[in-house]
């Protein structure tokens, strides 16, 4: 399963979770909004729902920098003259002063941009000439004095929803930088809105960054960085706009990947980082783009989790051993670039060579033990090696951490598989083999003491294997009396043999003599 797919439930969770995640973030947004800032307000019907939902789902509304600077009056018809509150128009600048500017709305209409706005903004009385055009929002159609109150600022923040809904819909990644941060994650700059990156959605890398207990602490550190999103949720009624940086390093990753796949041929090697695992395997960055190293494929070991061995970043080197386009995958290998043990494994642990095993497995066929040596390797005694006797399951024999004197009964190089015997440790068949051992490779008869065992079985087992180590010292100690009794025999022969030559040499006739001699020397 690639990555992008083990994280899509996750994303999708996140993205319609529930608003008490977010819960907070209002009340530290309006205590940024200037005292005298109105709330935008929206459509009744939305008014209604938001009301209710404030104390719920505000940790994350998109606020704005110039909220709009006049409510519309209590009991104005939601359209006067043809206007709606909320409208977008393009009207023509006809007159300002100090604290006011004028707009033609066409057919008779007029607006008016309230001095609380200019106030706010002075630079924006400078930028607005008379004549010229000026896309303005409706605040209210009526205001108190009958006149339309309009808003550039909010006419601007407007085509930044329009903006964040098309990206909504294209599902482009945008480009921002952190503005801020609260308690629940990150705040990012969307045009004029702010909107909100919640901590379940920031990217892996950057997560990585963010310790602390405090909210300064883990994300004071960010405030400034570019950072690339994908707008998750746009609510223009409840001021919301929720982003993710996940889902944009996602896809960065899924176009990196690829391009990378194109590049790539089976057999190439690559220098990567592990950035996340799987009970199935590791993940590797080879370089913008991730391949999936399979659990069996990290060590010659048998590993259960890629933890074992790796950590998440971590710098590994890896061959690529597939590669498939149509699934958009990379297979990787650490292993291929390892020496194989079975190289020597097979020279060393020949048939009939006792060993030393630790129990590391039991499983209803038998028990798997590891081999101690240079490599060290691990064998499988089968539940029929276990014992003379039938043997039901192997724990009422052995016992995960037992040490035993084992006999190799089979090694297979081609299938990965060594055989082991603990029935067979004892067995008259291997005496002659033993014997030869001790002789011509005494490293390869070196059978450790195993552990004591218990009970009366166990007992047994122990004196039975302490007895065939005697045999073996008292052949030794046999074979080395052999050798000097013949060395003992072969002095005398000699001199035996000079003794004769010697005779022959002097008087041939002197008869008796040399016999004499003959048979002293015999004697």
């Amino acid at each position: 399963m690639d990555q992008s797919e083990l994280g899509k439930t996750e994303v999708e969770h996140t993205t319609l979770s529930s608003s008490a995640e977010l819960s907070g973030m209002e009340t530290a947004l309006q205590a940024e909004r200037p005292a005298d800032a109105e709330i935008p307000q929206g459509p009744p019907a939305a008014q209604d729902e938001s009301a209710h939902t404030d104390d719920v789902a505000a940790e994350a509304p998109a606020t704005t920098d110039n909220p709009q600077a006049e409510a519309p009056t209590p009991g104005a018809a939601e359209t006067t003259n043809g206007l709606r509150r909320g409208d977008l128009l393009t009207g023509i600048i006809t007159r300002k002063s100090p604290n006011e500017v004028f707009v033609d709305l066409g057919e008779g209409r007029e607006g008016v941009i309230k001095s609380s706005e200019i106030e706010r903004s002075p630079a924006l009385l400078k930028d607005l000439e008379e004549g010229k055009p000026a896309l303005v929002y409706v605040v209210n159609p009526r205001g108190q004095n009958g006149m339309a109150v309009l808003s550039i600022s909010m006419a601007l923040e407007e085509l930044d929803w329009q903006e964040a809904l098309q990206y909504q819909e294209s599902k482009e990644v945008y480009a921002a930088r952190i503005n801020g941060y609260n308690k629940g994650g990150l705040i990012v700059r969307f045009g004029r809105l702010r909107g909100f990156v919640p901590q379940s959605q920031i990217g892996e890398n950057r997560l990585r960054e963010i310790v602390g207990e405090t909210p300064e602490e883990r994300y004071g550190r960010q405030v400034g960085k570019a950072i690339n999103v994908k707008v998750m949720e746009v609510d223009r009624p409840r001021n919301r706009l929720i982003l993710s940086e996940r889902a944009a390093t996602r896809e960065a990753r899924q176009k990196a990947k690829e391009a990378l796949i194109n590049e790539l041929q089976v057999g190439d090697e690559r220098e990567g980082t592990v950035v996340s695992m799987e009970n199935f395997g590791a993940f590797i960055d080879i370089g913008g783009a991730e391949g999936l190293v399979h659990v069996t494929e990290i060590s010659y070991d048998h590993l259960t989790h890629p933890r074992q061995v790796l950590q998440v970043g971590q710098k590994v080197r890896v061959k690529v051993i597939n590669i498939d386009p149509n699934n958009n995958r990379i297979g990787l290998s650490m292993k291929a670039l390892m020496a194989d043990p079975w190289d020597a494994i097979a020279t060393r642990y020949e048939v009939g060579t006792l060993v030393r095993g630790t129990i590391t497995k039991l499983a209803k066929f038998g028990a798997f033990a590891r081999v101690e040596g240079n490599p060290p390797v691990e064998g499988l005694i089968h539940i029929s090696e276990l014992s003379e006797g039938r043997v039901e399951k192997p724990q009422d024999v052995v016992k995960k951490g037992d040490v035993l004197t084992l006999r190799v009964v089979k090694v297979d190089p081609v299938e990965r598989r060594l055989g082991l015997s603990l029935s067979k440790v004892l067995s008259a068949d291997y005496l002659d083999d033993d014997l030869r051992r001790v002789f011509e490779r005494p490293e390869l008869a070196e059978a450790p003491y195993p552990v004591r065992r218990r009970g009366a079985v166990g007992r047994l087992r122990d004196a039975a294997e302490d007895l065939v180590e005697e045999v073996k010292e008292e052949v030794a100690e046999l074979v080395e009396d052999i050798k000097e009794g013949m060395a003992e025999a072969r002095e005398k022969v000699e001199q035996f043999v000079e003794a004769v030559k010697e005779r022959l040499s002097g008087d041939e006739d002197d008869t008796p003599t040399t016999v004499e001699s003959t048979e002293t020397a015999k004697d």
